[in-house]
C-alpha cells in the first residue's frame, strides 16, 4: 500500500528558497519516474519536476529555479526551490508519474507553499 508524506512547505518571501521532502512507504521510491506536482487555487494539478532514469525534466515555469533529487537510502524525494515567485504559491505533491495518470490515483496530503511579496 502506498503512503506519501510531503513536508517542508511554508511561507516565504519572493526570491527565497524552500526544500520540500517526500517520504513514505510503497513502491514509489523504486519507480522509474517520480514527479513533483503542484496545484494552485482554481487550477489543475500540474507536473513541475520529474526524475526518471537518472535524468530530470522541468516545466518551463520552474526551469533553472527548481531541482528534483532522490536519496535512495532515506527513501526520500526532494524538491529544492530557489528564486521563488508569487506564482509558485500552491500545494505541492509527489507521486509516481505513471500512477498519477490513473483516474482516482492515490495522492498524499501535500504541503502548502505560499510566496509573499
Amino acid at each position: 500500500q502506498v503512503q506519501l508524506v510531503e513536508s517542508g512547505g511554508g511561507l516565504v518571501q519572493a526570491g527565497g528558497s524552500l526544500r520540500l521532502s517526500c517520504t513514505g512507504s510503497g513502491s514509489i521510491f523504486s519507480s522509474p519516474a517520480i514527479g513533483w506536482y503542484r496545484q494552485a487555487p482554481g487550477k489543475q494539478r500540474e507536473l513541475v519536476a520529474m526524475l526518471a532514469g537518472g535524468s530530470t525534466e522541468y516545466a518551463d515555469s520552474v526551469k533553472g529555479r527548481f531541482t528534483i533529487s532522490k536519496d535512495d537510502v532515506k527513501n526520500t524525494v526532494y524538491l529544492q526551490m530557489d528564486s521563488l515567485k508569487l506564482e509558485d504559491t500552491a500545494v505541492y505533491y509527489c507521486n509516481d508519474v505513471t500512477r498519477a495518470l490513473v483516474k482516482g490515483a492515490y495522492w498524499g496530503q501535500g504541503t502548502q507553499v505560499t510566496v509573499s511579496s
